[in-house]
């Protein structure tokens, strides 16, 4: 048997970890400003937005330790390297933005349930600076989150954040013209429900990658029909297909030719990686060459098992 195994190696963008570090700083300030202007005023929507916001700096956070983790070079004992510390940083942002949009319901019940008297202009002053410092960093992080699913469950934080700065403004309105207490819990109700479903709609994706999953884009059975299409190839079987992080894709898969055509493995090796980039985007490709199928040999598994549809 022969093996075919090829990847390269990510680069780091030092200037969206500038924009992550810089997004840290300043929503470490925004949280402080709304703890003290929710004290002040006495706002409980205030402070639990300071909350969040706090959340949002620790997920940036996370999410720069991440980007500067996932550059590290291969090693002996991590030999794909860190590619998957960006996933792993996204699983855990969304994972506590489910807790926020938990915690956001609740405490917009108990504010149902027993209204507290408010200072209205202190509300909007501190509300108002700390939507535009969020809307500030959500466009600090609006290219990034585009290519990183880590920076994007950030970027969610910032966005979800934003918006429930927008329902304290409403709600301090509200109190400061007509007295109006239950506006702000049922506006604050609707968005943790809106933030806790884009997390879980995140998470899937997320969770699908951590488990290895095939992406939803690829089918492993269509693609080991093509490659069976071509020249000198008598079978492909046991292909995996799976992503190491958002953007690196890999395949393994056996391949068996005719003992007369091992001489040429490496022009079918050169042909065959040469698809996979081409036609579906997979550039770290392991493949195991066979003159008759593995599958024959005593206990070993079916060359072709079934694979069910997807779910």
């Amino acid at each position: 048997m022969a093996h075919a195994h090829s990847h390269h190696h990510p680069h780091p963008h030092p200037g969206s970890q500038r924009r992550l570090l810089l997004s840290v700083l300043l929503n470490l300030l925004i949280s402080v400003a709304e703890v003290i202007g929710g004290l002040l005023s006495g706002s409980l929507a205030l402070i639990s937005d300071a909350v969040h916001n706090l959340n949002d700096t620790a997920s940036i956070a996370i999410s720069y330790v991440a980007r500067k983790l996932s550059h590290r070079a291969p090693s002996a004992s991590k030999t794909f390297g860190y590619r998957r510390a960006e996933i792993i940083g996204a699983f855990a942002n969304l994972i506590t933005l489910v807790v926020i949009a938990l915690f956001l319901i609740k405490e917009a019940v108990d504010r149902l349930l027993n209204p507290q008297p408010i200072n209205a202009p202190v509300l909007l002053t501190v509300a108002t600076i700390g939507l535009l410092a969020n809307v500030f960093t959500a466009i600090l992080l609006y290219r990034d989150a585009r290519e990183s699913l880590n920076v994007r469950s950030a970027f969610l934080h910032i966005v979800s954040d934003a918006v429930s700065s927008v329902a304290v403004i409403l709600g301090g309105f509200t109190i400061l013209f007509w007295d109006v207490y239950w506006v702000d819990p049922v506006v604050t109700i609707g968005i943790a429900v809106y933030i806790g479903y884009l997390s879980w709609k995140m998470l899937r994706q997320t969770t699908h990658i951590l488990m290895e999953g095939t992406p939803e884009n690829l089918d492993p059975r269509h693609i080991a029909a093509d490659l069976r299409q071509m020249a000198h190839v008598r079978d492909v079987h046991h292909v995996h297909i799976w992503q190491l992080d958002e953007h690196h894709l890999a395949f393994e898969a056996h391949v068996v030719v005719d003992e007369a055509d091992l001489p040429r493995m490496e022009q079918i090796k050169r042909a065959l990686k040469q698809r996979l980039r081409e036609q579906y985007g997979i550039g770290h490709v392991t493949l195991e060459f066979e003159s008759h199928p593995c599958c024959e040999e005593a206990s070993a598994p079916p060359c072709h098992d079934p694979l069910p549809a997807r779910r």
